[in-house]
């Protein structure tokens, strides 16, 4: 069967390298001082989605994406892989989301987009760690959802069947579709980028994002309308303004530190009774435990 596939994706801070002006003053990510890149977990999601389009003739992959106009590079790397499409949610209404506000703003575009079979993404972004945003798109649209997925198997006669990661070990389910499923970094890593589709994509941008009429390669996007890429913003979603960004998000982050150990501040115990019993009893003296 024909699947229509929307992949979550996010454009992250790579956070190997957090420094102090990592925060604004207001408690959100600075993601201008730091390097961005494609959520890890959200290209094994990529790889199922094309994987399944691959399986099932004359199924499409698009990716979904919230962010600034840079964020449409996320878009043109799915291009790349062997996605089709595209939507950027890009609105200054937007900024600062925490993950009530960003799913609120997914679920209303996933409405918009409209007939969609599964809703796929990785398991949490690298710049948050909460895995949220998955489950509460599902709740939003009343969908069901198969978390902590490792492989889809297979969809067929309306179902999705899916190898998912449990405690002591994994299962296999059939969940009906439409379904959002949410995909582990231990799945099949994704495919490299195709030079013939970076070729054809290279160009592709956001309106926000396009040259300036006059200069180089400007008439391209009149003649090769695939190279516009889809950019909504809270109107056009019919989204709640008090419900996105800022506004939307009851969740603040007061700081945030990166800690790096000193050789001066480890223990080497070894497997003895002693050793085991004096660890556990500094982790209760130090509240960490108990």
């Amino acid at each position: 069967m024909a699947l229509k596939i929307v992949v979550l994706a996010k454009q992250v801070p790579d956070t190997r390298n957090v420094g102090k002006d990592a925060m604004t003053a207001e408690g959100t990510v600075n993601r201008a001082a730091l390097p961005a890149i494609f959520n890890p977990e959200d290209l094994n999601a990529l790889e199922q989605a094309l994987r399944l389009k691959e399986q099932n003739p004359g199924s499409t992959v698009g990716i979904l994406t919230m962010g600034p106009p840079r964020a449409g590079e996320i878009i043109r790397q799915g291009l790349y892989r062997g996605a089709d499409t595209g939507w950027l949610l890009t609105d200054r209404l937007f900024a600062g989301a925490d993950t009530l506000a960003t799913s609120y703003a997914l679920a209303t575009a996933i409405k918009k987009i409209g007939d969609v079979d599964i809703v796929i993404g990785g398991r949490q972004a690298i710049d948050g760690d909460t895995a949220q945003v998955g489950p509460q798109v599902a709740q939003k649209l009343g969908l069901n959802q198969v978390t902590y997925a490792e492989e889809v198997l297979s969809v067929k006669d309306g179902k999705a069947t899916i190898k998912r990661v449990i405690d002591g070990g994994v299962e296999t389910v059939e969940a009906p579709l439409p379904v959002v499923i949410t995909v582990n970094g231990s799945a099949a890593p994704c495919r490299p980028q195709n030079a013939k589709l970076v070729m054809k994509y290279k160009r592709a941008t956001c309106p926000m994002e396009r040259p300036a009429e006059g200069t180089a390669y400007d008439y391209l996007y009149d003649e090769r309308p695939e190279l516009t890429l889809n950019q909504w913003s809270v109107a056009d979603v019919d989204g709640d303004v008090n419900q996105c960004g800022l506004s939307g998000s009851p969740t603040k982050v007061k700081a945030i530190k990166n800690i790096v150990f000193q050789a001066k501040e480890s223990k080497t115990l070894t497997a003895s009774d002693a050793d085991i019993e004096g660890m556990i009893k500094e982790l209760l003296e130090e509240k960490i435990i108990g």
